[in-house]
């Protein structure tokens, strides 16, 4: 699918001097140096694929960026539009393209996205067992605890949990499973045969219809950041669904700081938290908490 996106030159660069299987994300930005993350480290684009010197690198220009933003909405951006306004658009492969430009806004309301003057590739990798540090203290005896992953961004939260559901279905802990794919990312080449989708849902919606429809003993999404996906989180649990889930924060402190979790946080309405980080690389392990914010294990 990258082929499909980037322009030609780029991808032939990419595709045949950098290890794909070991690229993050792609920067384009107008008139700037292209970007390209490789193993959690930036580096500048250039003919004989990545560099730290700015002095030979490739540049973005405008054009390239509506080309892409175009070719990744299968050449019709209003198909789109609802994807566009919350800034992205995600294609059939699972690739995110967040997108920089001028917002249009009418009664408050925002209608769409033009000017398009930056994107970011975010490329899915499955990385396999990198549930399992922390698995044994989410899953004990058939019984999986409501769990929060929490990192920064770009640091594995997404593939913690693809993992993770792949990890049910290798063990034969035949849950039933739905995934609330808010994005249209979390289902990308999932390799588990226990689970339903609902996607490009909000999670009030998602969670309600869900329950009601599917009966899933566990829901797992991504990215919590609305009250109302609190008030959806804390449905499910007077529902008997167990949540894992995930959200944005540098460190336990930060995160029990944050206003929107302090009513998860007092009910301990989450068993188990797991950090991660990009201390040694995207996805680093740095530990599983209990619902007092003790910590259960240590790091590598």
């Amino acid at each position: 699918m990258l082929s499909k996106i980037l322009p030609e030159k780029i991808f032939n660069i990419i595709d045949k001097k950098v290890n794909l299987k070991a690229v993050n994300e792609i920067r384009f930005r107008a008139d700037k140096p292209i970007v390209i993350c490789v193993s959690g480290k930036n580096y500048f684009l250039n003919e004989n694929g990545i560099t730290s010197s700015g002095a030979s690198c490739l540049y973005a220009s405008k054009i390239a960026i509506e080309d892409i933003i175009f070719r990744a909405s299968e050449c019709s951006i209003y198909s789109v539009n609802e994807q566009i306004k919350k800034g992205y658009i995600v294609t059939e492969n699972g690739i995110r393209i967040g997108i920089g430009g001028n917002v249009v806004e009418e009664n408050g309301q925002v209608k769409t996205m033009t000017n398009f003057s930056s994107c970011n590739i975010r490329l899915p990798h499955n990385v396999r067992n990198c549930s399992l540090c922390a698995f044994p203290f989410i899953v004990n005896e058939n019984v999986i605890e409501n769990t929060l992953i929490i990192s920064p961004p770009g640091c594995g939260k997404t593939t913690f949990l693809r993992d993770f559901v792949a990890q049910l279905s290798e063990r034969k802990l035949s849950f039933n499973v739905l995934i609330l794919d808010e994005r249209g990312e979390l289902d990308c080449k999932l390799d588990s045969n226990f689970y339903d989708k609902i996607a490009f849902s909000s999670k009030k919606m998602g969670f309600e219809n869900g329950i009601r429809a599917l009966s899933p003993d566990l829901i797992v999404t991504d990215e919590v950041g609305q009250e109302e996906d609190i008030d959806a989180i804390l449905y499910a649990s007077t529902c008997g669904v167990k949540v894992l889930a995930s959200t944005h924060a540098d460190s336990m402190e930060t995160f029990c700081k944050k206003p929107l979790f302090q009513k998860l946080i007092k009910e301990k309405v989450f068993k188990r938290y797991v950090l991660l980080s990009k201390r040694n690389g995207p996805g680093t392990f740095e530990g599983v908490y209990n619902e007092n914010f003790a910590r259960m294990s240590s790091k590598y």
